[in-house]
């Protein structure tokens, strides 16, 4: 069982940077395991993926609203994901969840067994 929680979502200006974590508490040590992505979502919409790293960190995917701007890492060490955002944009805004258990490159939502509570990321024009 791997419990997810993401943090570092704020109000930030069009243009700014942020950087979101997800750490995982995980029992029996699996987290290293799991491929980990970021979704994002907002009201009356579906869920929407924007970033995975592979287990080992060597692959990443990103969809295309964030390529160049986002850069997903971890550090299995912390059992820690990060997402980078830079040149935010306000359609950007949204709740970003992390998740994990899905393969490598998954972009469904379905794909993956386990997620976070969410964190509020709002960027103001």
């Amino acid at each position: 069982q791997v419990q997810l929680v993401e943090s570092g979502g704020r109000l930030v200006q069009a243009g700014g940077s942020l950087s979101l974590s997800c750490a995982a508490s995980d029992s029996e040590s699996t987290f290293s395991s799991y491929a980990i992505a970021w979704f994002r979502q907002v009201p009356g919409k579906e869920r929407e993926f924007v970033a995975s790293i592979s287990w080992s960190g060597f692959t990443t995917y990103y969809a295309d609203s964030g390529k160049g701007r986002f850069t997903i890492s971890r550090d299995n060490a912390k059992n820690t994901v990060y997402l980078q955002m830079n040149t935010l944009k306000p359609e950007d805004t949204a709740v970003y969840y992390c998740a994990a258990g899905g393969r490598a490159g998954a972009s469904l939502s379905y794909e993956y067994d386990y997620w976070g509570q969410g964190t509020q990321v709002t960027v103001s024009s």
